[in-house]
């Protein structure tokens, strides 16, 4: 077994022992929640539910679907009553959450007062390299995809500082994230 990975592994189990609630990610589209949160379940040995593919699967339907033909507010309501029922569920989980669910204040709310927060913070130049293309995030169906993540940061990025942890999403291997998240957890759960 590879050094990092034993090193993962040892400070995995010492988190798993002491983690009695969920960890929420929040950030900006291409953050990396989903793969962040992925390889952060593995390691912890938890469940990880992706709040998005939830919506999805509650509404049948995709999301750039219901911002198109009901509206964000309507998304957000959904949003909000299904992160609601995923933090219902008793012990730890890793859950991701969509970018602006931590911007509604009901939701950010609710998260703050079930779940461990973990922003993922990244600089909008970086995130409009990971997303550039995707189709599949409604809000960045536009010419200029980065300007738009530009207002987002400036507009969300106060409301995410509220959460217990930050953790800086650089252009680096997904381990080493993983890596600096398990560090942050650790000092935090002390």
């Amino acid at each position: 077994m590879d050094p990092n990975d034993l090193q993962i592994a040892s400070l995995a189990a010492e988190i798993r022992r002491r983690l009695e609630i969920p960890v929420v990610l929040t950030g900006l589209m291409g953050a990396g929640k989903t793969r962040v949160g992925r390889l952060l379940a593995g390691a912890l040995d938890l469940p990880f539910v992706d709040s998005d593919d939830e919506i999805e699967a509650a509404a049948g339907r995709r999301i750039a679907d219901i911002f198109a033909e009901d509206g964000e507010p309507f998304f957000r309501d959904a949003e909000r009553r299904v992160i609601t029922r995923i933090l219902g569920s008793p012990g730890p989980g890793i859950v991701a959450t969509g970018g602006g669910a931590f911007a509604h204040p009901a939701t950010a709310e609710i998260i703050l007062e079930k779940a461990l927060t973990l922003w993922l913070r990244a600089d909008p130049a970086l995130l409009a390299k990971r997303t550039a293309g995707d189709r599949k995030r409604p809000l960045l169906a536009r010419d200029d995809p980065e300007s738009l993540l530009r207002e987002l940061a400036e507009k969300r990025y106060p409301l995410y500082a509220r959460a217990n942890l930050v953790i800086d999403s650089e252009d680096v291997a997904p381990n080493v994230t993983l890596m600096r998240v398990l560090e942050k957890l650790d000092d935090y759960l002390g």
